[in-house]
């Protein structure tokens, strides 16, 4: 929601056109900025990605081999690690995984333990559903979900709050971030096809109360300068 807030207090001029947009380069804060960390909980080899379902974990017990080995995430989100059983995984960095399992061997079973966790297969395929929804969060997707579907995994539109504007953010192969416009009235309605999502993308359904950037691209000029908007009129 955070995302979502901050884009409604924003107040500037109307671009021409994506090159004008290039010219704002000189504002401080970029639109990149806010969308990347949702980006990266789901980017191989990002440092802020966050482990899931399927992925394999080479986990290091430093000067305790018998304690190191590889695993793989299981449906539940948990590890299981010799000596202290189960981990829970998912949804954290691998950062945070060192620490939490250095912490459980320090317990009672290693003196001040050094642990190194790495990802060694990326196999969970998750969207980040963000905005005026139920329960905004990372989920799992089978690879031909639908933006409806994704909205689903969320529990559904937020009743009091959400409107027919969603956007699709996506990091295309240079990584660069595009987004998408949609309207769910139009999908829910047939006059629109029902987008296919991707492993990665982030969807942020506007806040009916915020009147934000899909009605008004005027509030968010400044911020668009690392962007290409692609605005689809369905």
């Amino acid at each position: 929601m955070l995302l979502v807030g901050f884009l409604a207090g924003c107040n500037s001029s109307l671009p021409d056109s994506v090159e004008q947009l290039g010219r704002e380069s000189g504002h401080t804060i970029a639109f990149s900025q806010m969308v990347d960390p949702y980006l990266a909980e789901t980017t191989p080899n990002d440092k802020g990605y966050k482990i899931g379902p399927s992925d394999v974990l080479d986990v290091t017990v430093y000067k305790a081999p018998e304690l190191s080995r590889s695993v793989q995430v299981g449906t539940d989100g948990m590890i299981n690690l010799p000596l202290i059983g189960d981990v829970r995984v998912a949804n954290k960095t691998p950062s945070t995984v060192e620490r939490e399992v250095a912490s459980k061997y320090n317990a009672g079973f290693l003196k001040s333990p050094h642990i190194t966790v790495f990802v060694k297969e990326y196999n969970s395929s998750r969207v980040t559903v963000d905005g005026a929804v139920r329960q905004p969060g990372v989920y799992p997707t089978r690879g031909h979900d639908t933006l409806s579907g994704a909205i689903s995994l969320a529990h559904g539109l937020d009743p009091e709050s959400a409107s027919s504007d969603v956007a699709i953010v996506h990091r295309d192969g240079d990584g660069k971030a595009n987004m998408v416009r949609y309207n769910l009235s139009d999908i829910h309605h047939g006059r629109s096809a029902d987008p296919v999502v991707h492993a990665g993308d982030v969807i942020i359904v506007e806040d009916s109360t915020a009147k934000w950037a899909f009605h008004s691209m005027k509030q968010v000029a400044p911020l668009l300068t690392p962007l290409t908007w692609v605005l689809v009129n369905l």
